[in-house]
């Protein structure tokens, strides 16, 4: 578990909110952060490999929140959609009485959840890349399917896609050459969409808005 926290002062102390977030989307929450000067949130990362276990998801954010209570904090959000827990995070955070982030993943509310669910069955022949995963594709995704080592399982393992679609939070030409060649990688059509942070800005403002004294 990484953790960012921000030195406070007595007067902010009551109003601080702890954010706990998917590490697969630190980078993204720490920008809407300092460009927010959302000064008053702790933000603490679970580790981003635990989206190829989402059954290890639920337990981790609730042994989070049970830290962060023990810490003192009384405001906290989960900086994670469904994320293939199948409503298990959706259980846990009513039993804790904390909110997450709208959405069945990070690639529906990059994108905007609207948008996204207006799209229907496209999504079942899609693969999906954020900036993360374009950057850590291999770590990530050819690794742990041994993709590396046996390049003919390709077709096995995603030969029901039709498409690679980049949904880009940054105008990184770096980044558009991984995504594309991680595309022809797989035998797959090419898409990119910029889409910047989608509806994460906004869910992390409503939730760690300050309150009136």
């Amino acid at each position: 578990m990484v953790a960012n926290k921000p030195i406070s002062d007595e007067s902010t102390a009551a109003e601080r909110v702890t954010v706990i977030a998917c590490g697969a989307i630190a980078r993204e929450v720490l920008a809407v952060m300092e460009a927010n000067g959302l000064s008053h949130v702790d933000l603490t990362c679970l580790p981003a490999i635990l989206h190829n276990a989402p059954q290890k998801i639920t337990p981790a954010v609730e042994a989070a929140i049970a830290e962060a209570r023990a810490g003192g904090a009384s405001r906290i959000f989960i900086a994670y959609a469904d994320c293939g827990t199948g409503g298990l995070l959706d259980a846990l955070c009513e039993r804790e009485g904390v909110e997450r982030i709208a959405g069945p993943h990070c690639y529906s509310f990059f994108s905007g959840n609207d948008r996204f669910a207006d799209e229907g069955d496209a999504h079942l022949t899609t693969f999906w890349l954020t900036d993360f995963l374009a950057r850590q594709f291999d770590a990530f995704v050819a690794k742990p399917l041994k993709l590396d080592r046996y390049p003919e399982m390709r077709d096995m393992l995603f030969g029901r896609y039709e498409r690679v679609v980049y949904i880009a939070q940054e105008d990184d030409p770096e980044l558009d050459a991984a995504a594309a060649a991680i595309a022809r990688r797989l035998g797959l059509a090419y898409q990119r969409r910029s889409v910047g942070y989608g509806d994460l800005p906004a869910a992390l403002l409503a939730a760690t808005a300050r309150r009136a004294s």
